[in-house]
Formats: structure tokens, C-alpha cells, sequence
């Protein structure tokens, strides 16, 4: 089957032959329907990427995934062949991932793509929003606070304006003036630029660390989404979110994406076979919505 990796040597993604996985012991093996590219997978097929991550060994690519279940394990019980599931593959370094004809997933990282909810527009939810709500997880509770969420009018940025106003929080994204209706869609207030101490806690997805720690008022929280570049302050609390798979967390968004709670955005798709196409849109910047490789 075909799976796309990084490798050593090449500065773009590679489109390798490998052998298909078999459901072992609390996993399902499933075909894919859609799985999305991240802006970091351009960024780990290169070998700047590669070094930055300090990984020397040929590795897979991918994040996100919807597809059709069509084997399980002796003991899996919740899935059976045909389902149509969504789920997040946290395992960073394997050697086969999401972006591929086939994967195995261990059934915990699992959800179903409910009714109403196309499966293009599910592969978009798994990695952004589980990052949004993980973030979210370690500002506690609103309480009263207001929130400033950077990159606003990007896919984390988007799902944490949305679940943070349903939330209670008092929510400010900032963004590029195209992305004003966007954001004030969510029902969070929109602006352009960043005052300091003005704000509880900051949600930073666009990876502006000083600028958005600056922003946070004393006593307040900092959260970032890069674990490796948490800033230091005596000033606020800083902490960074680092995603892993959660099936059932990821059930619950799919869900609120199927009422329309959640905005999906799917920027377009390309078949898996000219994932270099969807890499360079990616790596190009700029892109409202995810791009998607399709069989």
C-alpha cells in the first residue's frame, strides 16, 4: 500500500511502498476516506524539519484521519467492519501514519463520524480541535476571565474561539482583518492588535510568544500550543498544550461539529497520489481550512 513519509536525503514529502497493517489486539485497521494536512507535515518532511525534531530515521506523516473500518482486533468490541470513524494519530515518530491507504489505530484514539456530519469535514476536527479543548482544559474555568486567543482566524485558533465562548469566557480573537466575520461569528470580539497586560489569559496558537505574553495581565495565564517553547515569566503562569488522542473528548466534537456549534473548513481536496500539490499549498501559508488527501 502507499503511505507517505518523511526521509532522509529529501526535502519533500515521499510517497513510499509498504506493507498493510494487520488489526492486532485492541486496534482496527481502517481505509482511508480523508485525512488532512497540518501545517507542520511540510515542515517534518524536510530535513530542517527532520533535525528539528531530532529524528534521523525514515518516519510517517499524517495527524488526522476518517475512514471505513475494515478489520478489528480478536477483542474489539465497539467498532465493527464498514463503521465510519474519525480519530487522532498522536504517536509522532512511527514509522506508518495517517497520511497512508490504510492504519492500524489503537481503539482509544477512535470516534464515530456521527449522522449528519460529512466525513471530509469530519478528517478537519481530530488535531485542531482536540489541540483547542486540551489548551482550553488548562485555563480551568472561566470564571469571569476574559481571553485573548491568537491566530484566530486559523483552525486551532477557530475551534478555541467557539468552545471558549460556550465556556463562559469573555473571548477576544486577534486576526487579520479578512478574518473579522469569522471570528465574530464564533461570538467572540475581533481585533487587529495586541495591548499590553490587557487580558486574564492568551491562548497562543500563532506561536507570537513575546507579543502574547505581553498581553497577559499579571497573576494571569499563558498557553501555548509549541511544548518545546514554553516562555519563562515571574510575571504569569505559561504552560503549553501538548495534544494526544482522546476518542471520547474526540466523539464530543465531532458531535457539536455536526450541529453546526463547531465551524469545519475544508480548503479543498487532492488525491493522496499528488500529496505534493497539498503540501506546497500548506507550506505556502495563509490557508483558511484544512487541505485534505483523498484515495
Amino acid at each position: 500500500m502507499r503511505s507517505l513519509h518523511s526521509v532522509p536525503g529529501h526535502d519533500e514529502v515521499q510517497i513510499v511502498s509498504v506493507p498493510e497493517p494487520v488489526a492486532g489486539p485492541g486496534r482496527v485497521v481502517v481505509e482511508l476516506v480523508a485525512t488532512a494536512v497540518q501545517p507542520v507535515d511540510p515542515f517534518f518532511a524536510t530535513e530542517t524539519g527532520r533535525q528539528a525534531f531530532g529524528v534521523t530515521d525514515e518516519t510517517g506523516l499524517g495527524w488526522d484521519l476518517v475512514g471505513r473500518v475494515v478489520a478489528t482486533g480478536p477483542d474489539v468490541t465497539a467498532y465493527r467492519v464498514g463503521d465510519v470513524v474519525a480519530a487522532l494519530d498522536d504517536q509522532l515518530f512511527a514509522a506508518d501514519r495517517t497520511q497512508a491507504d490504510l492504519v492500524a489505530l489503537d481503539v482509544d484514539a477512535l470516534a464515530l463520524v456521527p449522522e449528519g456530519l460529512d466525513p471530509l469535514d469530519a478528517a478537519t476536527v481530530p488535531l485542531n480541535a482536540l489541540t483547542a479543548a486540551q489548551a482550553l482544559d488548562l485555563l480551568g474555568d472561566a470564571d469571569g476571565r476574559d481571553l485573548l486567543v491568537t491566530g484566530a482566524g486559523g483552525a486551532v485558533g477557530g475551534y478555541a474561539l467557539a468552545l471558549a465562548v460556550s465556556a463562559g469566557w469573555s473571548v477576544t480573537g486577534l486576526g487579520r482583518e479578512r478574518d473579522e466575520a469569522f471570528v465574530r461569528s464564533t461570538g467572540a470580539a475581533f481585533t487587529t492588535q495586541l495591548d499590553p497586560a490587557s487580558y486574564d489569559a492568551v491562548l497562543d496558537p500563532a506561536s507570537i510568544v513575546d507579543a502574547a505574553l505581553a498581553a497577559v495581565r499579571d497573576g494571569g495565564t499563558y498557553v501555548g500550543v509549541q511544548s518545546t517553547n514554553v516562555p519563562e515569566s515571574e510575571r504569569v503562569t505559561t504552560t503549553a498544550v501538548m495534544v494526544h488522542r482522546d476518542g471520547d473528548r474526540l466523539a464530543e466534537l465531532l458531535a457539536r461539529s455536526a450541529s453546526g456549534e463547531l465551524e469545519v473548513r475544508v480548503a479543498g481536496t487532492v488525491p493522496l497520489a499528488e500529496a505534493a500539490t497539498a503540501y506546497a499549498k500548506v507550506a505556502a501559508g495563509g490557508q483558511r481550512g484544512r487541505w485534505l488527501l483523498v484515495p
